[in-house]
């Protein structure tokens, strides 16, 4: 179970707002986190990955306090075990399709596994700048899989997806998500998005 009570503050055209979310996800659930540009969504992921620190509250995982301001707990990113898919991508430039997922994992076999619910078998050797937009956008999505994160963070994931390409990388993740027993939350400004695919949703 993830536990989340915080308080962020919002740089808004409007001035400063401040984002409040208490809210809980179950493990293994699929939540869809939409609303408008500035609202606060990839402000939410990135402090559940720890790459910004809110100002109050509390953050626990499976028992496991994250975050805790008063007690002055902030656990490292890398200690949270997050896969972690940008709206840029943030790939490496110089490292090819399968030294992406090397970087990440060792496993021969779950990298192959990846490669080809990616549609990207063919293309191993290839860097970012050689890859079309969504080519790219589905080696985000693959390499923070590559871990086997226990919580999955996906912002706007599928934007550069053709609807073919994306409803057949939905259906094989939702069966792959299922198997890791990971916790997902995507943000998408597209409320009909992932309709029927998620568990759950949360506005803001």
């Amino acid at each position: 179970m993830i536990s989340i009570a915080i308080e962020k503050k919002l740089k808004a055209y409007s001035g400063q707002q401040v984002l409040q979310i208490n809210k809980q996800f179950a493990p293994g659930s699929i939540t869809k986190l939409y609303g408008p540009s500035g609202s606060g969504k990839t402000t939410f992921l990135k402090v559940l990955a720890g790459l910004i620190t809110p100002e109050k509250g509390t953050i626990v995982v499976n028992g496991i306090a994250w975050f805790d301001a008063e007690a002055k707990i902030n656990l490292p990113t890398q200690k949270r075990n997050t896969g972690f898919v940008f709206q840029q991508y943030a790939l490496f430039p110089n490292m090819t399709v399968k030294q992406q997922l090397e970087y990440a994992t060792t496993d021969e076999a779950w990298i192959k596994q990846l490669l080809l619910l990616g549609k990207l078998d063919t293309l191993t050797q290839h860097k970012p700048d050689h890859l079309s937009g969504g080519q790219q956008q589905r080696l985000a999505i693959l390499r923070a899989l590559a871990t086997k994160p226990k919580l999955l963070l996906m912002d706007e994931p599928f934007s550069a997806l053709d609807l073919k390409m994306k409803t057949e990388l939905i259906t094989g993740l939702k069966i792959l998500l299922k198997e890791l027993g990971t916790t997902t939350l995507i943000a998408s400004h597209n409320a009909q998005e992932l309709e029927g695919w998620a568990d759950g949703e949360m506005e803001f």
